[in-house]
């Protein structure tokens, strides 16, 4: 029997997109772009076809699922020059997985319809490792009917599959409060990390300590020995500092649009533009501890 699975595009491979990638093979046959040699090569070694342009990927696929980094680099994938908008079949499907803003969204949906594309706003969170198992959190605001046919795409990649209203941007609006948590999380751990430091406690085991009570969280347990390598080797980059930037960033635009204070959301997203000042940027968002606490 002919297969009948759709055929997938991803484009953008970072730390989500790759493991995306590599995960949605194992079901779905899948062709995937990035602007970086090293990605299209470690990609294809996992039995991925590379491509070399968007629409290079895009070519026949039924769907295109975006992993890139913001709003002008999911615009450059869909509309440039070698866009997937010219290559995508008529009637299909583009999933956004990047996080945009819900303004960003509806205005990327409201452009796609008019190349008779439809838009599933399909934010995730997880990180790398999840995104390989299959274990995502996806919050979702799409119609019914393109819902129903990205399902089988999102589910393999979601443990957790929500749907939070029923057009584009609602997934985003979700995605947003995510983050807020998220960055004020890990601004509060490298508080405590920082404090720790100045006391003269050892970090260690004031992470590994902390992390077993009340004062525990998932940022604590994850970003806080990445601190601790901070101050030794370097951590390894699973989510750069500036993506914290952005994300804040939509965080606090949202807060000021429904005229909702978000004083800790602003504290942390101010924390992260230090960083990225101190030349952060591409280094993993722990290191913002080294901006309360310098390294030697």
């Amino acid at each position: 029997m002919p297969d009948t699975s759709p055929r997938v595009a991803v484009i953008g491979l970072g730390s989500m997109g790759l493991p995306m990638a590599l995960r949605l093979a194992t079901a779905f046959p899948v062709t995937a772009f990035d602007v970086a040699d090293a990605r299209r090569d470690a990609v294809e070694a996992g039995g991925v076809i590379a491509a070399r342009t968007p629409a290079e990927a895009a070519a026949d696929a039924d769907i295109a699922l975006l992993a890139v980094r913001d709003e002008a680099q999911a615009r450059s994938a869909l509309f440039g020059p070698d866009g997937v908008v010219g290559a995508l079949r008529e009637g299909g499907l583009v999933i956004l997985t990047s996080t945009v803003g819900p303004d960003a969204a509806r205005d990327l949906a409201v452009t796609l319809a008019g190349h008779s594309l439809d838009l599933v706003d399909a934010p995730i969170s997880g990180g790398p490792a999840r995104a390989g198992n299959g274990d995502l959190l996806v919050v979702v605001g799409a119609p019914r009917e393109p819902l129903e046919r990205a399902r089988p795409i999102l589910e393999h990649l979601a443990s957790t599959l929500t749907t939070v209203g029923d057009r584009p941007g609602d997934g985003q609006a979700m995605k947003a409060i995510n983050q807020l948590l998220a960055g004020v999380h890990i601004a509060a751990a490298a508080e405590a990390v920082a404090l720790a430091r100045g006391l003269g406690l050892d970090p260690e085991q004031v992470v590994d300590t902390l992390g077993a009570g009340a004062a525990g969280s998932f940022m604590l347990s994850d970003r806080g020995p990445r601190m601790l390598q901070a101050y030794g080797d370097g951590a390894e980059v699973r989510s750069r500092l500036d993506i914290f930037v952005k994300d804040m960033g939509i965080v606090t635009g949202i807060g000021r649009e429904t005229q909702v204070p978000l004083l800790l959301a602003a504290a942390a997203h101010q924390l992260y533009l230090l960083g990225a000042a101190q030349g952060l940027a591409a280094e993993d968002d722990s290191t913002v501890v080294t901006v309360l606490s310098p390294r030697p």
